[in-house]
């Protein structure tokens, strides 16, 4: 099972619920491995069943947006997501991009979306805004992008995921007494629960992954009660 298909099982589950708390009927909820991964394309699947596109791989980058995705700087990868033509304006400030050039998705390059130059167009602004990334670090750049409005970020690496402070005061790493290993840090829920005072009611004490056959004894007491 991949987290799509548990992803859409949970939605089928609640809506479930919610028709039996309205109907007082009950629902079976099926899912597929198929129908999960089908429902995860749907940006993509309607380039095909309305614009007849095949769409390709792209990487890092947005496939119908551009400059939309990750860039590598002098010294680690940032995220650049300009949506739209005041925020591409707003980047063309910074030296090295000419204001007045069109941006790949623009009105000249919609109405031409389905020309082979389109693509190349795309393809020839990502390789230029790389270029001149890659000679500045990602902390001079985003510094640079905030103060022009442009949304960025930095892509980190799992340890450095863990260590950022946003990361921990989201309740995202939790410690855990475990048997053997003592104390032992794990991702914590991403799914924060909160009264309407903004309090937060979810479980605070979390516990580790069980050993073998550490709650058999349990198991099989209920199991001889059912």
């Amino acid at each position: 099972m991949t987290y799509s298909q548990e992803l859409y099982g949970a939605f089928g589950v609640v809506s479930a619920l919610t028709d039996r708390a309205r109907t007082g009927h009950g629902t079976v909820v099926r899912t597929s491995l198929l129908a999960a991964l089908v429902g995860v394309h749907a940006f993509q699947d309607t380039r095909w069943t309305v614009a007849g596109e095949v769409p390709r791989a792209m990487g890092n980058h947005h496939p119908a947006i551009a400059p939309y995705g990750a860039f590598v700087t002098q010294d680690g990868t940032i995220q650049i997501a300009i949506g739209n033509d005041v925020q591409w304006h707003a980047r063309a400030v910074e030296p090295g991009l000419d204001r007045s050039r069109s941006r790949p998705g623009s009105t000249q390059l919609t109405r031409a979306s389905r020309q082979p130059a389109a693509g190349s167009s795309t393809d020839r602004s990502i390789t230029m805004l790389e270029t001149e990334l890659q000679a500045r670090s990602s902390a001079e750049w985003l510094a640079r992008l905030a103060a022009a409005r442009v949304p960025s970020g930095k892509v980190r690496t799992l340890d450095q995921v863990y260590t950022w402070e946003q990361t921990r005061s989201q309740g995202l790493i939790i410690n855990v007494d475990h048997p053997t290993l003592g104390t032992v840090q794990l991702p914590g829920p991403p799914v924060r629960l909160e009264d309407l005072h903004g309090r937060n009611t979810a479980r605070q004490t979390h516990t580790a992954p069980p050993l073998r056959g550490q709650h058999d004894a349990h198991i099989n007491s209920w199991l001889d009660t059912v």
